[in-house]
């Protein structure tokens, strides 16, 4: 169980940290952020998020505004899977939880 709770975290973190970093080059690049690597790469990184929260808001948030439901569905996952995990960890010690 541990394991699991820590793969969602971890996956929350790195989808969250792309498109953190996707939002800060768009602003730093400007129309040039179109052909950096670094920009690219967190795009195709954060690409799949996006269009999972596209397809769980069901049409109700424009296509613009997905990148925003996106990060927030991952923050309150991270949120939900750093409480487990540190209840994870309280319940089985916290020397086994490494």
């Amino acid at each position: 169980m541990q394991l699991a709770v820590t793969t969602v975290k971890l996956i929350a973190e790195v989808a969250l940290f792309a498109l953190l970093g996707q939002w800060m080059l768009g602003l730093l690049g400007g129309s040039a952020r179109e052909h950096g690597l670094c920009y690219q790469v967190f795009r195709i990184v954060g690409k799949p998020f996006i269009a999972l929260a596209g397809v769980l808001n069901g049409g109700c948030v424009r296509t613009p505004h997905l990148p925003w439901v996106a990060f927030c569905l991952l923050a309150a996952i991270w949120l939900w899977a750093t409480i487990l995990k540190v209840r994870i960890c309280l319940q089985i010690g916290l020397v086994q939880c490494g």
